[in-house]
């Protein structure tokens, strides 16, 4: 027990070693982020001093870029199981190495969105009420200890996987089937679990009626499929552009097929729901005008919605063309998407849903500055996280960093 143990221990060691080495793109890459951060973290000290009058958000809309982006980053991480699934379903063994990163991918994710509903929390110091049996949780009946429940748990599914997969590679040793395959499985369940869960806290809202459809759980995850796989490939492409390690075009292309299907559903079913929305014109399509057209004068988040559906488009058009076989117009599709999808599930799908208030209000909302700088921060955050994770697993799975080299891989690697 105690050698296990110390293996363990000199495994971890030597893994964190590594993210102090590398070469000055490195190096520059690790210092601005840090930067970014310090910008966040000074810009929520000032949130908590003065409270969330700091922020956009009013009475009339209580929800803002924090729960937008909250809502986006879900997604990226339900997403890892769209590497999951070929791997350990289809037998597909050109991925089965990328399946790390991808829930590398999914740890950075869930580490962002907890931080998101830090931030948003006007007390935070009252988060313990979240922790299962200490505070007031209010389970089974509130969908928010569910969402809390399926992040958590799907955080700790993610950490268990990639930690135990390394560590057999760097013991040199096969991993057990027994320990991590039914975890793997009951991860791809959890995947769907959390993005629909995430959609109920929406649906369950009776007073707004922009989010009350039977759809936006089959839209969230579509949009989850198009916008997450798209990311791992840009992620993959940065990987063996400034690491040695290779990632095979046919895996690429293999993620591009995903994000192709996932995309033509996502925009199928936005047309469903504008249908819905526009055709019956009940009173209840003032949030959805409000959206896509304005309303008595108010069209905050009419260009946003547009160019969304604008990029979202032309990247279906790019991906359904062999052009996008060509992976520099794969990632021009793949930045599309992201960023159409990121304002269509973000401020096209949160803020409508305030707009007008159930007393027939309409208040605007804009992100301040030190919103923005909040949200850069908790970004550059998970991305220092997911690089960190990438700087010590790269060398493990490559080989260089096992128990029979007792040398550190090297700064350039």
């Amino acid at each position: 027990m105690k050698t296990a143990v110390r293996n363990y221990a000199v495994f971890l060691w030597r893994s964190a070693a590594l993210v102090f080495e590398g070469d000055w793109r490195y190096f520059a890459w690790i210092c601005t982020l840090f930067a970014l951060c310090l910008v966040g973290l000074n810009a929520y000290s000032r949130q908590l001093v003065e409270g969330l009058a700091t922020t956009g958000m009013t009475d009339q809309v209580s929800w803002g870029v924090y729960i937008a982006n909250f809502t986006f980053l879900v997604g990226v991480a339900a997403a890892a199981v769209m590497l999951v699934i070929p791997v350990y379903i289809y037998r597909n063994q050109e991925l089965h190495d990328l399946v790390i990163f991808g829930e590398l991918l999914a740890v950075a994710a869930i580490l962002m969105c907890l931080a998101f509903v830090t931030v948003d929390l006007g007390r935070p110091e009252r988060f313990w009420h979240l922790i299962p049996f200490v505070g007031k949780f209010n389970f089974p009946g509130s969908m928010l200890s569910w969402d809390v429940i399926v992040l958590n748990g799907y955080l700790l599914l993610n950490v268990h996987i990639c930690g135990y997969l390394l560590y057999c590679r760097y013991q040199n040793r096969k991993p057990a089937k027994w320990f991590y395959i039914p975890f793997v499985f009951i991860g791809i369940f959890w995947a769907v679990s959390i993005h629909t869960v995430t959609a109920f806290l929406y649906v369950g809202l009776g007073g707004r009626p922009f989010w009350n459809s039977a759809i936006v759980g089959p839209r969230f995850l579509a949009s989850a499929f198009t916008a997450g796989p798209a990311i791992i490939i840009l992620a993959l492409q940065v990987i063996r552009r400034v690491t040695s390690y290779q990632v095979p075009d046919r895996a690429l292309l293999t993620l591009r097929s995903i994000v192709q299907v996932s995309m033509l559903i996502n925009l199928f079913l936005l047309g469903n729901e504008v249908f819905k929305e526009f055709y019956t014109d009940s009173l209840h399509v003032a949030s959805a005008r409000y959206l896509f057209l304005g309303l008595h004068g108010h069209n905050a988040l009419v260009p946003w919605i547009w160019t969304a559906i604008g990029f979202n488009v032309i990247a279906m058009i790019l991906l359904a063309l062999p052009l996008s076989r060509s992976l520099k117009w794969l990632d021009v599709a793949c930045v599309l998407a992201i960023v159409g999808i990121w304002i269509e599930k973000g401020m096209g799908l949160v803020v409508p849903g305030f707009v007008p208030s159930p007393l027939g209000e309409i208040v605007e909302y804009l992100p301040t500055w030190n919103e923005t700088a909040i949200s850069l921060g908790i970004w550059a955050f998970g991305l220092l996280c997911y690089t960190f994770f990438l700087r010590m697993a790269v060398p493990i799975l490559q080989g260089r960093l096992n128990r029979n080299n007792e040398s550190q891989a090297p700064a350039n690697a």
